[in-house]
């Protein structure tokens, strides 16, 4: 409500402000036996006062004036007239007006302090989230490239020295290094889209099995010592999902779970309908996490304690971002026989494409 009227235009507020003077003074018209018009004052003084919280000066002005105006004409003795009968009504007509004004003012000058250090916060925060980002990226971008940088020189230099073992370990060296810089540079710049507000859904009709199959194709090195099951049925429906942003979503929670558990571990990825929302989940048999550290695992840069060398604390906060963008939710838990659950739910348009209902 405030930020709409913050954004409103002047004529508008004028608009506004005539608005709801004139809805006070129907409303005191049809009371004013029954109250007395002295009521009446404290009636006009809420609204120029509710005004003043929404409304730039001027149009607040303009409401303390008309409204002390209109108080004086169709309230005050003698009626319908701009004669104020008595002096004491006449003080009480000055001080109304000076009372009005004051608040205006004041008022005005409130928010506007409000919105300085409200604006100095978020430049703050701004500056620290930049410094917290660069200073955690700075250590993972500049490993990767002095892996492809050294690894090179070498393949260059020592071209006719290098057995062809010794090459493709060089050139092994080089693709690990870069797809580890790729995943750096994408979560930088998703966490960059998610604080500045740019996310834009673009949805359409998604196969929850390609889009699951497609990730987990991506991550087909990172698996090669994991077990992984997909229990997702036939006669699932198609959601409206942004595929990318989802595909995302997938690929970092299941790379999460590469990074926390030991080798062997069982990664099961599950997809239901339940009440008109997506259901996706993501469970392992791993150690699961601390019971103190769950509620912080979404956090922008926090790393679980004990976490290997490598990443910046983002890939959860990305999930949780791109999953808001849906609005949908996601939860982690700790299971009873070990292990941890990611589950999300996003309310969705559905559509069985074979025309059968999976209730």
């Amino acid at each position: 409500m405030k930020q709409f009227l913050f954004k409103t235009d002047t004529q508008k507020q004028f608009i506004i402000t005539i608005t709801v003077v004139l809805s006070i003074t129907v409303i005191a018209l049809c009371l004013h036996h029954f109250i007395g018009y002295r009521v009446v004052a404290f009636m006009f003084l809420v609204g120029v006062s509710v005004l003043a919280m929404f409304l730039d000066i001027v149009p607040v002005l303009l409401a303390a004036f008309l409204s002390a105006l209109i108080w004086d004409f169709f309230f005050i003795p003698p009626r319908f007239t701009i004669t104020v009968g008595t002096p004491e009504d006449r003080l009480h007509l000055l001080m109304y007006f000076i009372v009005a004004l004051i608040n205006a003012v004041l008022t005005n000058k409130i928010r506007r302090m409000e919105k300085s250090i409200q604006d100095k916060d978020e430049k703050e925060k701004s500056v620290l989230f930049y410094n917290t980002l660069l200073n955690s990226l700075s250590h993972e971008l500049r490993t990767p490239i002095t892996t492809i940088i050294g690894s090179t020189d070498n393949l260059q230099a020592n071209s006719n020295q290098l057995s062809e073992k010794d090459k493709v370990e060089l050139i092994s060296e080089i693709s690990i290094a870069a797809i580890r810089l790729n995943q750096q540079v994408e979560n930088l710049l998703n966490m960059s889209r998610l604080e500045s507000g740019i996310i834009q859904i673009k949805k359409d009709w998604c196969d929850i099995s390609d889009l699951v199959y497609k990730t987990l194709q991506r991550l087909d090195s990172n698996l090669a010592k994991y077990s992984v099951s997909v229990e997702i049925s036939e006669q699932l429906p198609l959601f409206k999902l942004d595929f990318g942003l989802m595909e995302q979503v997938i690929f970092n929670l299941i790379l999460n779970v590469t990074q926390h558990t030991p080798e062997g571990t069982r990664i099961i990825i599950q997809a239901e309908c339940i009440h008109n929302k997506l259901m996706l989940s993501v469970t392992d048999n791993g150690n699961g996490f601390r019971e103190n550290e769950i509620h912080r695992a979404f956090e922008k840069f926090y790393r679980l304690k004990g976490s290997p060398t490598g990443g910046t604390g983002l890939g959860l906060s990305i999930v949780k971002g791109f999953i808001e963008a849906h609005n949908g939710s996601i939860t982690l838990e700790n299971l009873s026989q070990g292990g941890s659950k990611f589950t999300i739910l996003i309310p969705t348009e559905k559509s069985f494409v074979n025309g059968m209902h999976n209730e």
